[in-house]
């Protein structure tokens, strides 16, 4: 089968591909060739071997198989197959969509950079999907299709006929040497970007996720407030209002006071100023208000309180379809949380949601204050100020 295969013109095809994009160049030349019947055009399994189909070789340009190439390594470079492991079971099941999505992903950035690809290449706007996105979001615009694509395991994730699974066979890159290979690539993107100055918006997107992963602004969030009702609710002190059980042991003479661990009352003071968008308050706000909940705080123990550049509602709740947004004028949330801290019940903790365009307080409130900045490139709050970044669109890639 091997003699089938014509190698030269495969191997020309990676050496243009490399030349052309050399900041791919060590993850081209990674993958192992296995000669293949079976796969319709070319293909990868996790392990980072590429099979290929002679026939099509023989019947695809230098410059189509090139890009082709660029194609196949993309999938690995983007651990695609790790991140479909992480879609529900249902999309799982659906190889051939999620190989659609993954090739929208790509498809777009190498046609943007002049790459040409075969006939009846997979594109975003075959679906009627804009360009720039990843296979994630696409996926849920994939209509089902009996038929497909099939970049392999290296891609969707789902194990093919015509590979030859994890053990033996031809030369294997593992976990550990993809992850190494992944940073040298994303490291000479940047390089190349440095003295050349330009690479397709997708790979430079990758290469700064991969270099510099931003933490799900959702597990930040949560894991702040968590930090801070646990650091209320350690704010243990003496009380005699429930007298000690070693009280009568000393035959009523002395009264010891017991130790008593107060629930944390929390304040979340909301930016409904004009600049704020509605999605992305909705979202901080459920995630604020699940993770009270999931800590044991709710009932009347959640204050939320709306404002601009005034205090407009303030509301105890017990859910976020409670909550009253009002406002949509000038910001100053010093307003908010000055008017949170003078509640009867006073916050041990206090949240404000916020775009960050507003003053702050001079100095630091006697209560844990934790910033969630919602949207692009806000203002950073003093440093004293707790902050968790907000991406507005919720998440990227894993």
């Amino acid at each position: 089968m091997d003699r089938s295969l014509d190698r030269a013109k495969l191997l020309a095809a990676r050496y243009k591909a490399a030349e052309a994009r050399p900041y791919l160049a060590s993850a081209l030349y990674a993958l192992t060739v296995v000669p293949s019947d079976g796969v319709r055009t070319m293909g990868v399994d996790r392990h980072w071997r590429c099979y290929v189909s002679p026939a099509f070789v023989d019947a695809t340009p230098v410059v189509e198989l090139a890009g082709v190439w660029i194609h196949e390594v993309a999938h690995l470079l983007r651990d695609h197959h790790g991140r479909a492991e992480r879609l529900p079971a249902e999309d799982q099941g659906d190889h051939v969509r999620v190989n659609i999505a993954q090739d929208c992903e790509i498809n777009d950035d190498l046609l943007a950079d002049g790459l040409v690809l075969p006939d009846g290449r997979m594109e975003p706007r075959l679906y009627g999907l804009p360009a720039g996105g990843l296979f994630e979001t696409y996926l849920p615009g994939i209509p089902p299709t009996p038929h497909g694509p099939d970049c392999g395991s290296g891609a969707h994730g789902t194990p093919t006929p015509w590979e030859l699974g994890g053990a033996g066979g031809p030369a294997r890159v593992g976990p550990v040497e993809a992850e190494a290979l992944r940073r040298q690539t994303a490291q000479a993107v940047r390089a190349h970007m440095r003295s050349r100055g330009r690479v397709p918006e997708g790979w430079a997107r990758w290469a700064d996720e991969l270099l510099e992963p931003s933490v799900d602004w959702r597990e930040a969030l949560a894991g702040a407030v968590r930090e801070a009702a646990a650091w209320a609710a350690g704010a243990v002190d003496y009380t005699y209002r429930r007298p000690s059980r070693r009280t009568p042991a000393l035959g009523g003479r002395v009264v010891l006071p017991s130790l008593r661990r107060p629930l944390p009352r929390v304040a979340v003071v909301v930016d409904t100023s004009g600049s704020m968008g509605p999605e992305d308050l909705a979202a901080a706000l459920a995630e604020v208000t699940g993770v009270l909940r999931e800590v044991g705080v709710g009932g009347n123990r959640v204050a939320v309180l709306a404002c601009d550049a005034d205090v407009h509602v303030v509301t105890r709740v017990r859910s976020v379809g409670e909550v009253a947004l009002a406002g949509g004028g000038g910001t100053d949330m010093r307003v908010g949380i000055e008017a949170a801290l003078a509640l009867p019940d006073r916050p041990n903790v206090v949240v404000v949601l916020t775009d960050g365009h507003t003053p702050w307080p001079d100095e630091t409130p006697s209560c844990r204050l934790i910033a969630a900045l919602i949207g692009q490139a806000p203002p950073a709050p003093p440093p004293w100020v707790e902050t968790v970044r907000v991406d507005s669109g919720g998440h990227g890639p894993g």
